[in-house]
């Protein structure tokens, strides 16, 4: 769905629905672990560059098998922060700033707290609890006007889109 969208459908949203806003919220897959490596990626994208979170998106979709669960367990976190940083360094930004926000510390924090998180724990936070609220589980999912749209699903082509935008977005 997303490169359908991103490729197909974003470049000329703004000329044929002016008016509508997409929101591309992430959702964490917790039976995944590194789904939530991937997103945190994510998270630091937007705090740093977030013009940048599209592609930085496009990237990672197009990578996304060297972070299935195979290809990182038997690495550290922080190992695949690092290679998140790198694919993000494809794409314009930073590597050392997108690695300074999710490095985890192999150290107590100043108060001695051993679970600190890194520095988009509370994004990611805010995030769950946000698609906790609006009833998201799975992805995709679609949310129209604040409501899931059941309609749209993985399989929408180009075609779908458009036909279904031009039924629902006036």
């Amino acid at each position: 769905m997303f490169k359908t969208l991103y490729k197909s459908i974003l470049p000329s949203l703004p000329d044929r629905h002016p008016s509508l806003r997409l929101i591309f919220r992430q959702q964490i897959q917790p039976w995944h672990p590194s789904s939530t490596l991937c997103h945190e990626a994510g998270a630091a994208i937007l705090r740093l560059a977030p013009d940048k979170f599209w592609p930085f998106s496009a990237e990672l979709f197009d990578v996304q098998t060297e972070f299935f669960d195979v290809n990182v367990v038997g690495e550290t976190r922080n190992e695949t922060y690092g290679r998140l940083a790198k694919v993000a360094g494809k794409v314009g930004v930073n590597e050392g700033d997108i690695l300074k926000l999710l490095k985890i510390s192999d150290k107590p924090a100043d108060d001695g707290s051993l679970n600190g998180g890194n520095g988009v724990t509370n994004d990611i936070k805010f995030l769950v609890k946000t698609n906790r609220l609006t009833g998201v589980h799975v992805t995709p999912t679609v949310l129209f006007n604040g409501a899931v749209e059941g309609r749209i699903s993985s399989g929408f082509t180009a075609e779908n889109w458009e036909e279904w935008l031009d039924q629902n977005v006036k």
